[in-house]
């Protein structure tokens, strides 16, 4: 799956098109320290395929890479969170 990042200022997303259905994960820069996650967008064409997944696992590589912190005030990207325990590390529940 070919994932994008764009930003502007101190807006940001991530964006992939699969099966012709862009799905995208946008963020706000708090900080150089702090990311806000907030809003996951995956049409329902999607859903199920690990599309919303993958994006946020991403987000997270991203977070570490880049040693910054992630603060999901998204509900899909907080759930995925929880679930993920080997997130914890750069995600503040």
């Amino acid at each position: 799956m070919d994932i994008r990042n764009a930003e502007t200022g101190s807006k940001g997303r991530y964006s992939t098109t699969v099966e012709g259905h862009e799905a995208e994960v946008t963020y706000s820069r708090a900080s150089p320290q702090l990311v806000i996650v907030d809003h996951t967008g995956v049409p329902d064409a999607l859903r199920g395929k690990g599309v919303g997944q993958a994006l946020a696992a991403l987000a997270v590589e991203e977070a570490r890479k880049g040693g910054w912190k992630i603060m999901p005030l998204c509900p899909f990207f907080r759930a995925q969170a929880m679930r993920h325990k080997e997130w914890h590390d750069v995600v503040n529940l």
